[in-house]
């Protein structure tokens, strides 16, 4: 569990870079990995990997998806962290089903915690709640409250 959770963490580092930095999500990987985590065991790496290879690849769904579920914010206006957080809950929300919906928001608001300002947890929580419901639903066909 604490390998997922570092991965995770890795993967919003790598990110960030991506974002900010503009810089090819190989190489953010690499980044981190090489500056953060030398020692990483390779479970770790290939989970950040598949983070930021999803999140990358479906980055104009998530945003629609995160756009559809959080009520008076619009992309744009969110902070970094927290969209990149976001992406990354939904994204496994959305992908990764051999992993509880409980611990994908319990892990994107700790990220949010660590990295984001001190409303972020609770805006995170939020958005991936709705997503959730929402993808839930989708699902087994039951109607979402």
């Amino acid at each position: 569990m604490k390998h997922l959770t570092q991965a995770r963490e890795a993967a919003l580092q790598a990110l960030y870079l991506c974002e900010v930095g503009r810089v090819d999500p190989a190489v953010a990987i690499d980044t981190v990995f090489a500056e953060h985590l030398p020692e990483a065991e390779p479970d770790v790496r290939a989970f950040a990997t598949t983070l930021v290879e999803g999140v990358v690849a479906d980055r104009t769904g998530l945003d629609a998806l995160i756009t559809a579920h959080s009520q008076h914010w619009r992309i744009a206006r969110m902070a970094i962290i927290d969209l990149l957080v976001l992406r990354i809950g939904a994204w496994e929300l959305r992908y990764q089903h051999d992993t509880p919906a409980a611990v994908v928001l319990n892990e994107a608001i700790e990220l949010a915690r660590m990295f984001g300002a001190d409303e972020s947890p609770k805006f995170v929580n939020g958005v991936l709640d709705a997503i959730r419901k929402k993808l839930e639903s989708g699902r087994t066909g039951e109607q979402a409250n």
